[in-house]
């Protein structure tokens, strides 16, 4: 696509990086900070179906690679556009982990600066969700939008 956007967003975990790659693909992590249910695990070449507390229906994932502790790739439907998402996990200095976020894409025009807002805002609440729940045991997003429900 000619003029197009995408997201980019990162932040740093103090935890190695197996760990924050388990937290990522393991529901029984995920749920405690992210989503409110998962049909499964994510590997390879399988669809899971994630649930939000806050949203009503269920989402298709469909995971498309997955290099243990190095890299997720996922895509997923936001309106009528599929949505390449590439989780990318760099080990750093004193075992932190980088986690890098991005994802693409969608014309420059209204509906696309509205995703673009909303995604980079939700892919942001992710990163800072994950870092309370493996560095400090906390689930940030519990309550965080039960005013979205209608």
């Amino acid at each position: 696509m000619e003029n197009t956007l995408s997201i980019k967003v990162a932040l740093q975990i103090q935890k190695p990086v197996s760990e924050v790659f388990e937290a990522i693909v393991d529901p029984k992590h995920m749920t405690q900070y992210f989503i409110s249910e998962s049909s499964g695990r994510m590997v390879e070449g399988k669809t899971v179906f994630w649930s939000f507390p806050e949203f009503e229906g269920t989402d298709p994932i469909q995971v498309k690679k997955i290099e243990t502790d190095k890299l997720i790739i996922f895509s997923w439907k936001i309106e009528t556009f599929d949505h390449l998402v590439e989780i990318i996990l760099e080990s750093r200095k004193d075992n932190d982990t980088l986690v890098t976020i991005k994802e693409k894409e969608r014309p420059t025009n209204p509906s696309g600066i509205k995703w673009l807002m909303g995604n980079t805002e939700g892919w942001t609440n992710f990163l800072c969700c994950l870092k309370a729940y493996l560095e400090y045991g906390i689930n940030l997003r519990k309550g965080a939008f039960d005013f979205l429900r209608k």
